[in-house]
């Protein structure tokens, strides 16, 4: 069981093997929130992603027992047989939603295709990824999935238009589905970061209460153990945020960040 806290989202059964999936399964953000569990060693870690020796590489570096799945977001037609597969060798208990993809504004506007792949790789695939996810823990009666948006979600700047759609599509998404599982035994818990320094951000320049992978971990690991059902990281952007909906729209189009 997860141990620092109340919050236990496995089966209290002797004997009993966790099963927990991270769907972008090299993500920084991903890999932290395992990390920050504490797992237990029998615990079975499935790692889904495109790069078998990407994902091969992470999994040596966490607990338990970590098995590599082939996973593409932007294969939707696949995403139904995908969990079915996963599904069909046990009940799994937390799925984290990480797949994601950042490019430049800049990029986007001269290759309108790499656009196209930003928002199916940041929205779609997570939808139709989780609708799956969602059906089978519902058919078990229970089970956690964690869905990471991002505070561009909460108003799209000049800077990252379609980075932050997408984001606020994934966002409202992860809102409504929370409601439709609602006393099912299923939760969604949503997990909002700021700008997190790592290899998806490289080369930029920090914005203001920069975070990191780890600190986004550990946050999102204290809100399963105590039931939370939406995190900020850090904290102080969940009033930033109702300020951000407030500045005047021509202030706003000044925001370079």
């Amino acid at each position: 069981m997860i141990t620092g806290g109340s919050m236990n989202f496995f089966p209290n059964e002797a004997g009993y093997q966790p099963r927990v999936m991270l769907i972008g399964g090299t993500s920084e953000i991903g890999l932290a929130i395992l990390a920050a569990l504490g797992l237990p060693p029998d615990a079975e870690i499935i790692l889904a992603g495109r790069d078998e020796q990407r994902l091969a590489a992470a999994g040596k570096e966490l607990p338990g027992q970590v098995r590599t799945v082939c996973y593409d977001a932007l294969e939707t037609a696949s995403h139904q047989a995908f969990v079915d597969g996963v599904f069909a060798d046990g009940p799994v208990d937390l799925v984290i939603s990480a797949a994601g993809l950042l490019v430049p504004q800049a990029d986007l506007q001269r290759d309108v295709q790499r656009a196209a792949t930003m928002i199916e790789t940041n929205f779609t695939g997570h939808v139709s990824t989780l609708l799956a996810v969602g059906a089978r823990m519902r058919a078990q009666g229970r089970g956690t999935i964690v869905v990471l948006s991002s505070v561009a979600a909460v108003r799209p700047r000049r800077a990252n238009p379609v980075y932050g759609s997408a984001k606020a599509g994934l966002d409202a998404f992860a809102r409504g589905f929370a409601d439709l599982l609602h006393g099912t035994g299923v939760r969604v818990v949503l997990v909002r970061p700021g700008f997190v320094t790592g290899r998806m951000t490289a080369g930029m320049p920090p914005a203001p209460l920069a975070t990191t992978p780890e600190a986004v971990g550990r946050a999102t690991a204290a809100a399963l153990r105590r039931g939370r059902a939406t995190v900020w990281v850090p904290p102080s952007l969940a009033g930033l945020a109702v300020l951000l909906r407030l500045v005047p729209r021509p202030l706003w189009r000044r925001a370079s960040r």
